[in-house]
């Protein structure tokens, strides 16, 4: 006999397939997505059932939430205590359900995110209109199928005398599906079933005039008919919903803005404090206070605004940049017929009245068996009345029940169930009135026959039935629309000047990347040297400003940075700004090395970008425009170590590019033979710079003016404009500096000033710095190496020189 091998040869693919196939089909049947049908999850309809079967209705008292919990777990739905409990207290939530299904007494969360309390502190019981959800469950109306451990029956589906799908909406994430169906009013989903069952060939446009769209439980303004055709149509569709927002005004003459709804599933904290955020951080001007004055009477949100503020313009900003005005997705996925299935309004009303069909036919069938059964029996206790005398005589004679029962049935042509009731009777039953009682109780069973038998044989009839209980639901349940619907999506414009104040400042940075504004009073009661910075620091950028303007810093790693001037911490001339570091994430030997101000993105102003190895670009300012302003954006593509040297800007575009190596090599050309190309690109070659050289100065030039260059032994150069001949990009370029070979000049440092401008130089040695202007050094043509300003043997060897505009 062979031997029995338990391991099976399988393809990996194959075995992740299949289980995750079977894993998915569960997940979405039996999780995350509604039944079309009740418009419930499992979890939910095992929760309502569980309590239903436990009399934990809405005319009882209420019973701790742990004892559903405990229930469902233990027989319908062996699952983690906090999924059901969640489950359930979201069912009692009146800011997620239209129609709430349990009432809660205790914390049940709040509109805030607040979580329920623990499941052992609250109590729950169904609440009344869930009793419609579950009206005759016990008539065989739906098929019941066996728990998980085969002890118990449980619904496959409720009877769900309403459309609970849409009154509640439901949303869900699933394997490869998700579902965002938003909750409706109950009077125009019944009203809109009805006019499906009276005209089943009913377009969507007369639907729509039924069903105005969501009806959200948090109220609200919805936007967008057209976008809401398309949704109830097709399944899928995205409108604007946006809060309640007035305008109150108070004492002097001041607006206050209030906010008294806000969009469905909204985190009404996280709302208020984004709104102080931007408060806070002034991004629109005009907000003295954000409030949250809610109460027990209802939701309410001050935001307390200037007197001169422009108040349209912060309540635009407020729709743009926090959950004031949300975007809600519909995308309406439901179980039909076991299979998840996108469905438009007509659809899942459709569906649900097919179910209603169903559930009114096998209603209709069990009573009728009931009501044939108790006709049987009463036929036989009427006959047996009519012939009393003889009956209790065969009774009396007989030995015992079942020979009495025999004796009936054969002497009398009674039933076998007809002879049980006979001598199951009670002696008072023999009155008058008993018979007068039996003869009412079989015309009504005659009549409630002939319905039955109607309903079950004519589709008018069971319609009927079906819309006469819809109609006594909507008038029992129905209330007012919560949520309005406004025709078109409001496009939001709003400029800067209507959410900044325009004022007047200075904006200053230091060399090591310390950066503010200040107000002109501060600025005034200082001189301009006082600039608060740390010591030996220097200032790379000062300049008037106003905060309508942004400004942009460049740094050595060819990346550039935006900051709304408005958005620069105001601190005073004499104290210290503060670091780039803590608005952007700087690398490692990052630093700035020009700023300038702009108050928009010209396409006529070109940014010029030079680095040591070579490279030069020249990009539209306009491409540097961004929305998202938070961390550093790449302006040029860098290779390997290299560094940008040279940032300047042309409006004209008609000026000339000056290099300048380190080994004294320079080269001048129209910047109009670098084309303009995009952020991301690395340039072109500027200058044919050898391996041992690296460029030191690379910037647009006046027409004229003067060349200052500074070399490590100490000497300064200044030189005319007129003498560089224009060449052609890319050159080796001529030589500027006497090449001494013992001791050769290195330039460490460049600068080009205007004709009839001056300018202080800083030379810096590793101990020493000395301070001269521009003007003081005698002009020298090319080949000469200027004059010595210090001398190398004391001074020390020159690493750089700082230039200031006088």
């Amino acid at each position: 006999m062979a031997e029995h091998n338990p391991l099976q040869q399988l393809k990996l693919e194959d075995v992740i397939g299949d289980r995750f196939g079977r894993y998915s089909k569960y997940v979405i049947q039996d999780r995350a997505i509604p039944d079309v049908r009740d418009g419930l999850k499992p979890v939910q309809r095992r929760i309502l059932y569980a309590m239903y079967k436990e009399g934990n209705t809405f005319d009882k008292n209420y019973r701790k939430s742990a004892k559903t919990v405990g229930n469902v777990i233990g027989n319908y739905h062996p699952h983690g205590e906090s999924s059901i409990y969640d489950a359930m207290v979201r069912l009692g939530q009146d800011w997620k359900m239209r129609e709430e299904l349990i009432l809660i007494h205790g914390n049940k969360g709040s509109v805030d995110g607040d979580p329920a309390a623990a499941m052992r502190y609250t109590e729950a019981k169904l609440a009344e209109i869930s009793s419609e959800l579950l009206r005759d469950l016990n008539k065989n109306t739906v098929p019941f199928m066996d728990n998980f451990d085969d002890t118990e029956k449980e619904p496959s589906v409720l009877p769900a005398k309403y459309p609970n799908l849409l009154v509640n909406g439901a949303t869900g994430i699933s394997a490869g599906y998700a579902t965002d169906i938003p909750p409706h009013n109950l009077g125009e989903v019944i009203d809109a079933t009805l006019k499906v069952i009276d005209k089943p060939a009913v377009s969507i446009d007369e639907l729509l005039e039924i069903v105005k769209g969501p009806d959200f439980p948090t109220g609200g303004i919805i936007q967008g008919k057209k976008e809401l055709k398309k949704a109830y149509t097709t399944g899928r569709g995205r409108v604007v919903v946006r809060s309640l927002v007035s305008k109150e005004e108070t004492r002097g003459n001041k607006v206050n803005i209030v906010i008294t709804e806000i969009p469905y599933e909204v985190n009404k904290a996280n709302m208020v404090k984004k709104m102080d955020e931007i408060r806070a951080d002034r991004q629109v001007d005009g907000i003295i206070e954000v409030r949250d004055e809610t109460d027990r009477e209802g939701l309410r949100i001050v935001i307390e605004a200037r007197k001169d503020a422009n108040i349209d313009a912060i309540i635009n900003y407020l729709y743009k940049k926090t959950d004031l005005q949300i975007s809600y997705n519909f995308n309406m996925v439901a179980i039909s017929d076991r299979a998840p299935k996108q469905m438009g309004l007509k659809d899942i009303l459709e569906a649900y009245i097919k179910h209603q069909k169903i559930v009114v036919t096998n209603r209709s069938q069990y009573d009728l068996e009931h009501a044939e059964k108790r006709m049987h029996i009463i036929e036989g206790l009427i006959k047996a009345l009519s012939i009393l005398d003889e009956v209790i005589r065969t009774i009396r004679e007989s030995e015992n029940k079942r020979n009495a029962k025999e004796n009936l049935v054969e002497r009398y042509d009674f039933t076998e169930r007809q002879a049980e009731a006979i001598v199951m009777l009670q002696l008072y039953r023999l009155t008058n009135t008993d018979i007068v009682e039996l003869e009412t109780e079989q015309s009504e069973l005659e009549y409630q026959i002939n319905q039955l038998t109607e309903i079950l044989n004519d589709e008018k009839k069971l319609k009927k039935v079906i819309k006469a209980e819809l109609r006594e639901i909507k008038k029992k349940y129905a209330s007012e629309r919560l949520t309005s619907i406004e025709d078109e999506i409001e496009t939001i414009e709003i400029s800067k000047e209507q959410l900044i104040a325009k004022e007047d400042t200075v904006v200053s940075l230091t060399k090591e990347g310390y950066v503010k504004r200040t107000s002109l009073r501060s600025y005034n009661a200082s001189s301009p040297d006082e600039l608060g910075m740390r010591e030996g620091d220097k200032t790379l950028f000062s300049a008037m400003s106003h905060t309508l303007e942004q400004l942009l810093v460049f740094t050595n790693y060819g990346n550039y940075m935006i900051m709304p001037v408005h958005g620069l911490q105001d601190i005073k001339w004499k104290d210290m700004g503060q670091h780039l570091s803590s608005r952007f994430n700087l690398k490692h030997g990052e630093e700035p090395i020009f700023a300038t101000t702009v108050e928009k993105f010209d396409e006529n102003i070109s940014v010029v970008t030079a680095t040591k190895d070579g490279q030069v670009k020249q990009t539209h300012l306009s491409e540097f425009e961004a929305t998202r302003i938070s961390r550093p954006i790449v302006n040029i593509k860098l290779k390997n170590d290299d560094e940008v040297i040279g940032i300047s800007m042309t409006e004209t575009g008609s000026e000339s590019l000056l290099f300048v190596t380190e080994k004294g090599l320079t080269l001048k050309y129209p910047v109009s033979e670098v084309s303009p190309t995009g952020l991301k690109s690395q340039g072109v070659k500027a200058m044919n710079v050898k391996a041992d050289d690296k460029l030191v100065f690379g910037e647009l030039i006046p027409k004229e003016g003067n060349l200052v260059t500074v070399s490590n032994r100490g000497a300064v150069k200044r030189t005319s404009l007129d003498i560089f001949e224009t060449g052609a990009r890319a050159q080796v370029g001529s030589m500027l500096y006497k090449d001494i070979k013992s001791k050769p000049h290195r330039i460490v440092a460049a600068s080009v000033t205007a004709l009839g401008k001056d300018q202080t130089i800083e030379i810096v040695s590793e101990t020493n710095t000395h301070t001269l202007r521009a003007n003081e050094v005698r002009l020298s043509g090319k080949y000469s190496n200027g004059s010595f300003v210090v001398e190398e043997e004391t001074f020390g060897a020159v690493t750089g020189a700082h230039f200031s505009a006088l």
